[in-house]
């Protein structure tokens, strides 16, 4: 048995390998040692430590020189001094073994002679405990597999003997004659991946691999670490480890699988490389995709390297050996799965941690300041592993929660099978009518319309791709509630937190959350069709949590909670547009408040930056949105609630009471919220926060009082009033917020005096009942409101021809001559969610209205001509109609007189009208190539890094 140790620039753990080798409790016969071109005297060092007590032969070659090359070297040195050992035990400069390493793995050879290459135990250098490897193989889209979860400690749970595909070659034992029968280990791959192609093709050529855990073998894993660089690596370890994987797979792969194989690994590659960017890894990004290119540009060698293996297999390859050595087909699509959980997890847990990283800042700022407290019970209690089942069952919590959830579904059961009414439009036929409008820089809405589509039509265009527009409505309409409730705890949980390091008691956070989720259902929203504030209240609480990383300690946490929080509040923006403002009214105010209490705090740029970048984010992502809609004169979009207008105007009482223009449960159920908030003053523990909370109220309520007092021009008979959706649900937030912080002292109700006690216990039972009086009502009443949307003056066979061609418009004229005449086009499927906005922002055209003046009061051809050529085929008087000026459209020549139905009048314009003309918008191009570019920056920003270090 020979001994084949390759060193390079290995002086750092050559002393203790040299060590372990000479402890080697069966000794080798022979070592040969070859070293390529170290210059920190690794080769005299293996001279110094071995001469004298092991028969020793050395060579040197270049420093470029590869690791398969060296071991060839070493062979070929072997067979030069006449000795042919049976056994070849390959050991790298960062190996160290263990004293019976070697006993361990020839005594597994003679009781499995039928094994042809043995592995060890890899276990990590220096922490000694930590598994590497216990043999390895490869998955089909190159990663390397070794069954090990991350920093997993050695126990004896995996000391079982078993054939593998592979094994490391730091501590290989291989038979010579195996291995120069498989032609050594492959020179194309001089520092990665070489062992497993040498273990593929052994179980190609029939050879058995197993992996003896009784021996063990520490390794440094230098070169991977990144630790040690060479010639060959250089700062690209990944790239080396990438194009050795893809080669070992496109050489080894079976003919007919080939090119599946190369279109996996090519989309396989590009999506490695856009998450490499989403975790923020640009160098490792461009390896990847370096490995890709260096790969596929050399098809030769590709060639090569399969024809060496078809020859080397001549008897016929062991395809079944090799099948079931490789990794399962599904084992990427879980590692796939794992990546989206930790995104997910580290995505929606970055500001959990806020009130620890906050009180061990404080720690370290005061030494004498002793470890935080332990949560309440409650708050991790960690359960017997009983069964999820039994631990759903005995945690009431949970079951209330659960029972909340389904009472708010049986609530919005009136979603199923689409909805529209109140507030609410019909959805689109087809998810591509929301991207038409999403791109187009003209509409064909009315007589036409230069307003940009709304800014939440980019948003409902991509989440409505799986499942349609009706569903996708339904969907946010029924799940709005749950998914508010969620985010409303995790912020809760963390506001506790950061007020005491108890934080709040579960059953605390689970009246506030529900008693958030109920907001948008009892306030009215929900059953006048007001889905903008709906979808709000379930964004918000999100928003609120990120925002909460702004009082991180860390200074680069705070700038990714400032991207975090932007982009929720680009998404709160885009179906609340007042929300921006009110949003930079509160961030302007706290900051004014900070820069009085704490200056030397708020002069650092990454104090205040976070918050004002968070503000700029929405102004990036919604560009093609808010500019062209001031430069058309729409600037009522951007102060005005999303849906169909006009609605019912809002008073100060209704925002008391937590309702929408008169809608919603009775008043006393929302007036209970702001009783509470008030009382929540009174314990003197939690007065700081929760007058902070009554501050962000106050803002709210002042900026009400001028959107409340405004109303602004849309197309119709009367104005509107701005939204006030955005600031009901701030109102309702902060008191909601600030109540669960003054209940923190129900925890200490048995300290209080009896007065005390009986008034806090009023105070709980008041706050117990209202919000399931809510949760009763919305379940048996909240969507009566909610009505279908009023019936259609256009007969059905002119909507059918609507629908066919853009230029078959049907202008529908009310009113008379007395009484004052109005008129609207309808076009397509008629006004739907996001065309309705447009349609109510678009001014009057004068000229326009001057042609139909010029029809209605004598017969005018040439204005029937423009309607034609404006894109009108139909002219329908809805009922009652005006005779006198029926009588004159049935006197103009151009308009022939179609069926209707009864109390309304039609005509048919002829001729017909042709396709309408295209409008160039390269602005609006423009515009959306700089939100497209926006948002996947802003997103990777967003994210936590994922990328770990390799020491982890």
């Amino acid at each position: 048995m020979a001994v084949l140790l390759v060193s390079h620039d290995g002086s750092s753990w050559l002393p203790a390998v040299l060590d372990g080798l000479l402890a080697q409790t069966a000794p080798p016969t022979r070592v040969v040692a070859v070293d390529t071109g170290s210059s920190d005297g690794s080769a005299d060092l293996v001279r110094s430590g071995l001469a004298g007590r092991l028969p020793l032969e050395q060579r040197s070659l270049p420093r470029d020189t590869g690791f398969p090359d060296a071991v060839a070297e070493a062979v070929r040195a072997l067979a030069a001094t006449g000795a042919a050992p049976e056994w070849l035990w390959i050991l790298h400069d960062d190996a160290n073994p263990a004293p019976d390493a070697l006993a361990a793995l020839l005594a597994a050879a003679r009781e499995r002679p039928e094994a042809d290459i043995l592995g060890p135990k890899l276990r990590e250098w220096p922490s000694l405990r930590r598994l590497l490897e216990l043999g390895v193989t490869i998955s089909g889209t190159g990663r390397r597999e070794t069954g090990l979860e991350r920093g997993e400690y050695d126990q004896g749970q995996h000391d079982e003997v078993r054939e593998v595909l592979a094994v490391n070659s730091a501590g290989m034992l291989v038979r010579r004659e195996v291995l120069e029968e498989l032609g050594g280990f492959d020179a194309a791959l001089p520092i990665f991946g070489n062992d497993i192609d040498l273990g593929w093709r052994a179980a190609a050529a029939g050879r058995t691999t197993i992996v003896v855990p009784a021996a063990v073998v520490f390794h440094a894993e230098a070169a991977h670490r990144g630790v040690r660089r060479t010639p060959l690596t250089g700062r690209h370890t990944h790239f080396q480890e990438r194009r050795a994987a893809l080669f070992t797979l496109l050489a080894n792969a079976r003919g007919a699988t080939l090119p599946l194989q190369v279109l996996r690994l090519t989309l396989g590659s590009l999506l490695r490389v856009l998450g490499l960017l989403c975790a923020r890894a640009v160098g490792e990004a461009l390896d990847e995709l370096a490995a890709l290119l260096a790969v596929l540009r050399h098809p030769g060698a590709i060639r090569s390297a399969r024809r060496a293996r078809r020859a080397a297999a001549a008897g016929g390859a062991d395809r079944s050996r090799v099948r079931r050595l490789l990794a399962p087909w599904w084992v990427p699509y879980r590692h796939g799965l794992d990546l989206v959980g930790d995104l997910v997890a580290a995505a929606t847990n970055q500001a959990a941690d806020v009130a620890d990283r906050r009180r061990v800042a404080a720690a370290e700022r005061d030494a004498a300041a002793g470890p935080p407290p332990a949560r309440h019970r409650d708050e991790d209690e960690e359960f017997a592993d009983t069964g999820i089942v039994v631990r759903f069952l005995t945690n009431p919590v949970a079951v209330a929660t659960a029972i909340t959830v389904v009472a708010l579904l049986i609530g919005v059961r009136d979603v199923v099978g689409g909805i529209a009414g109140g507030a609410l439009s019909p959805t689109p036929g087809s998810v591509g009518d929301w991207w038409g409008l999403h791109l187009e820089g003209h509409h064909p809405v009315g007589f036409g319309s230069d307003i940009p589509a709304p800014p939440y039509v980019l948003a409902l265009a991509v989440l409505g791709l799986p499942v349609g527009p009706s569903l996708l409505m339904s969907l946010l309409m029924a799940l709005a509630a749950p998914l508010g409730l969620w985010g409303a705890w995790r912020f809760l949980r963390v506001v506790g937190r950061l007020v005491t390091p108890y934080g709040a008691p579960r059953w605390l956070l689970l009246w506030g959350s529900v008693t958030w989720a109920l907001v948008p259902l009892v306030s009215g929203a929900w059953g006048g069709g007001r889905w903008g504030v709906v979808v709000a209240a379930a964004v918000l609480p999100w928003m609120a949590h990120a925002a909460l990383g702004f009082a991180d300690p860390d200074a680069a946490h705070r700038w990714r909670a400032a991207w975090r929080t932007g982009l929720a509040l680009a998404l709160l923006t885009a179906v609340a547009p007042p929300a921006w403002l009110l949003v930079a009214v509160l961030v302007a105010v706290l900051l004014g408040c900070a820069v009085r209490l704490v200056p030397g705090e708020v002069r650092d740029r990454s104090v205040w930056g976070p918050p004002v970048a968070a503000l700029a984010v929405p102004l990036l992502v919604l560009l093609p949105w808010w500019l062209p809609l001031l430069l058309e004169g729409g600037f009522a979009g951007t102060v005005l609630d999303v849906g169909r207008w006009p609605t019912a105007a809002t008073s100060g009482w209704d925002l008391l009471a937590g309702r929408l223009g008169g809608l919603g449960a009775p008043a006393p159920v929302g007036v209970a919220l702001p009783v509470l908030a008030l009382l929540a003053l009174v314990p003197r523990a939690t007065r700081i926060p929760v007058v902070v909370c009554w501050l962000v109220a106050a803002v709210a309520a002042v900026l009400a009082v001028p959107l409340a007092v405004t109303t602004v021009d849309i197309t119709g008979p009367v104005g509107q009033q701005p939204g006030l959706g955005a600031v009901l649900l701030v109102l309702q937030g902060a008191w909601v917020t600030a109540i669960l912080l003054g209940g923190l002292s129900l925890h200490h109700l048995g300290d209080q005096p009896k007065p005390a006690q009986a008034g806090l216990a009023l105070a709980g039972v008041a706050g117990l009942v209202a919000p399931l009086v809510g949760l009763v009502w919305f379940a048996g009443w909240g969507a009566e409101e909610l009505r279908d949307p009023p019936e259609s003056d256009v007969p059905v066979y002119m909507a059918q021809r609507a629908e066919q061609a853009e230029q078959n418009g049907v202008l529908v004229l009310r009113g008379g001559m007395d009484a004052g005449l109005r008129y609207d086009v309808h076009r397509g499927d008629g006004p739907t969610v996001g065309e309705d906005e447009i349609a109510a922002l678009t001014a009057e055209d004068r000229g326009i209205t001057a042609t139909i003046r010029s029809l209605v009061t004598s017969p005018d051809p040439d204005a029937v001509a423009r309607l034609s050529r404006l894109g009108i085929r139909y002219v329908v008087q809805a009922a009652p109609a005006d005779g006198a000026v029926s009588a004159r459209l049935d006197a103009t020549s151009g308009l022939v007189q179609a069926s209707s139905e009864r109390g309304t009048r039609a005509w048919q314009v002829s001729p017909e009208p042709g396709p309408l003309p295209g409008e160039r918008a390269w602005v609006r191009w423009l515009l959306l190539l700089i939100q497209a570019a926006a948002i996947p920056v802003l997103v990777v920003l967003a994210l936590p890094p994922l990328r770990r270090n390799r020491d982890e």
